[in-house]
């Protein structure tokens, strides 16, 4: 078995260790990616995200046109609660995809990113997975496994394998998820309603995303490239049974079916495009993002929900964050260290994860998850203040600020 060294090693080939290639690559930093899929195949992962994202990846030079073929601009999140209330959720932007919410075709987005690390110099091994991990004091061992198994050691090794990280879990930091036991269902469905996605809707770009909310669980439905809709659902516990019973295409049948939509956004017998992916826990907290020779980005930093669409903003902000600290820790600056990610990722994201555990614990509470929605649905400016919190628009502490609680919860 041959062994290679290299400054980084990242294990997982999603947005948020693609990123971190790529980045690091253009530093002109040895970089490797280990990502255990032979070829991209659909999975349980995020689509929707808010302008934040599209402004994050333009800023690190992904090119307009790639853009373009990737994310369908939203122009907003329309939110029906489960006693009937609705609003609708906007970024400030115009519904161009330059200051748009998007919804991303990940079967493009996720091999463009992963070839954008490659063209920058990385160097990227698929249908490779990362067995065995050492994080000793100074540098990262890593097994790795597959048709020409190799070692590799590392400066740093970087976990961007997702929500059951490998990387984590050497390194001892996993907890438990953050909201108990959830189960997760994503697929796509053809916007049409007919039996194969054309390459393009006729109309593609003015639908909004929606968000239902209903006993236990919600549903969320994000308008992509290529005429599909993306639909993700999330299910508390009392649904396990009946998914364990029944199977998760059956579960989503009914849930579709079931919806309150209006007859143009309706689903109900639309097939799947695609697998039907699911994912339990729905979630992972891990007491540290990083030590001597590792760090975590993306869903390995830690991912509470799906619900305020932040999965995929965070994954490019914490690849940013991540290539900064290890550049300089490779470039032996004084006072460089990893640490300064841990700070870097508490500071840009700690208030904002008190915010969205706050709407869990309304999603938890039906009333008054209720009492919330008719506020918003009735307070422009509130629902306006909320949006841009939510898409990572505007600082999360205004959404704490004692004046904004007052005028959102006043009777």
């Amino acid at each position: 078995m041959t062994t290679e060294s290299v400054d980084v090693a990242v294990v997982g080939g999603g947005p948020a260790g693609a990123l971190t290639a790529m980045l690091l690559a253009r530093a002109g930093r040895e970089v490797m990616v280990v990502e255990r899929a032979p070829r991209w195949r659909w999975r349980a992962c995020g689509v929707f995200a808010s302008p934040a994202a599209v402004a994050a990846l333009r800023s690190i030079g992904i090119p307009e046109r790639d853009l373009t073929r990737v994310a369908r601009p939203v122009p907003a999140m329309h939110v029906l609660s489960a006693g009937g209330t609705s609003f609708r959720l906007t970024y400030a932007g115009s519904g161009a995809l330059e200051d748009s919410s998007v919804g991303f075709d990940r079967s493009a987005l996720d091999p463009l990113l992963l070839e954008l690390a490659e063209a920058s110099g990385a160097s990227v091994r698929v249908g490779a997975t990362a067995e065995r991990l050492r994080l000793e004091r100074e540098r990262a061992r890593i097994d790795v496994t597959g048709n020409d198994p190799f070692d590799v050691v590392a400066r740093v090794a970087v976990g961007a394998d997702g929500l059951r990280s490998r990387v984590a879990a050497a390194a001892g930091v996993v907890r438990r998820p953050p909201l108990g036991a959830r189960a997760a269902l994503t697929f796509h469905v053809p916007e049409d309603g007919g039996g194969e996605a054309p390459t393009r809707a006729p109309a593609e770009g003015g639908r909004d995303a929606r968000m239902v909310v209903f006993d236990d669980g919600y549903v969320g439905l994000a308008p992509v490239p290529g005429g599909r809709v993306n639909v993700g659902i999330v299910l508390g516990r009392s649904w396990f049974s009946r998914l364990r019973r029944s199977g998760g295409w059956p579960v989503a049948r009914e849930i579709l079916a079931s919806l309150p939509l209006p007859e143009d956004a309706a689903l109900a017998g639309h097939e799947p495009l695609d697998s039907v992916a699911g994912v339990t826990p729905l979630g992972q907290s891990v007491s540290r993002r990083a030590g001597d020779s590792w760090l975590l980005v993306g869903d390995a930093a830690g991912f509470l929900d799906p619900f305020t669409g932040e999965g995929l903003h965070r994954a490019i902000a914490s690849a940013t964050l991540a290539a900064e600290s290890i550049d300089a820790v490779l470039a032996g600056r004084p006072g460089a260290g990893l640490a300064a990610y841990e700070r870097g990722m508490r500071s840009r994201f700690g208030t904002k994860d008190v915010v969205s555990r706050i709407v869990q614990g309304f999603l938890a509470r039906p009333a008054l998850f209720e009492y919330a929605a008719r506020r918003l649905a009735a307070r422009s400016g509130v629902r306006e203040t909320m949006g841009l919190v939510i898409g990572d628009l505007a600082p999360a502490r205004r959404a704490l600020d004692p004046r904004y609680l007052t005028r959102l919860l006043a009777p």
